[in-house]
């Protein structure tokens, strides 16, 4: 079972940060992510989300490739690819994987004052201590999660927590 957490940061700067240190601790398997997604609220009070993955750009690719390969068996490989590429990029943008796009905007609609971002992420599972120590001071509120009670104060007080001071190692 994943769980759902989404925290609010004051800028996207925040947000693209500690998204970019949870995904670092993926490649070290300290936590496996379903989805990582970051939403922006505009002075205008718009909300963008920034994907992790682009399905528009990949289904726009593949098909471009499919009807290539489809458009030499009629000679026309480049009309096969421009309609390869359309039926493909209207198929990714159709496509919703992870989180759901529409809660996420709502939510952050609801949550973020414009010029203000979130970070929402769909967790599969985690070591949870070496990811709390690593998120130790890094900021932001806790506007949502599907963890228990205890879970959740954990998360916030780690996000609340001075960051470690760095290790000076002595000069030899």
């Amino acid at each position: 079972m994943s769980d759902l957490v989404f925290i609010a940061f004051d800028n996207e700067q925040k947000a693209e940060e500690v998204r970019d240190r949870i995904l670092a601790m993926q490649r070290e398997y300290l936590i496996d992510i379903g989805d990582a997604v970051i939403a922006v609220r505009d002075e205008k009070g718009r909300v963008k989300l920034n994907q992790l993955v682009n399905t528009t750009a990949a289904g726009a690719a593949s098909g471009a490739l499919w009807g290539t390969l489809i458009g030499f068996l009629f000679m026309m490989p480049l009309a096969g690819a421009a309609v390869g590429a359309a039926g493909g990029a209207l198929g990714g943008a159709l496509t919703d994987i992870g989180i759901n796009d529409e809660d996420m905007k709502r939510q952050a609609n609801e949550a973020l004052k414009p010029g203000m971002a979130g970070l929402f992420l769909l967790i599969r599972k985690m070591t949870t201590d070496k990811v709390l120590e690593d998120l130790k001071g890094v900021g932001g509120t806790v506007i949502r999660t599907s963890f228990d009670h205890a879970m959740e104060d954990k998360l916030r007080q780690a996000l609340d927590a001075p960051a470690a001071a760095p290790t000076e190692t002595p000069a030899a």
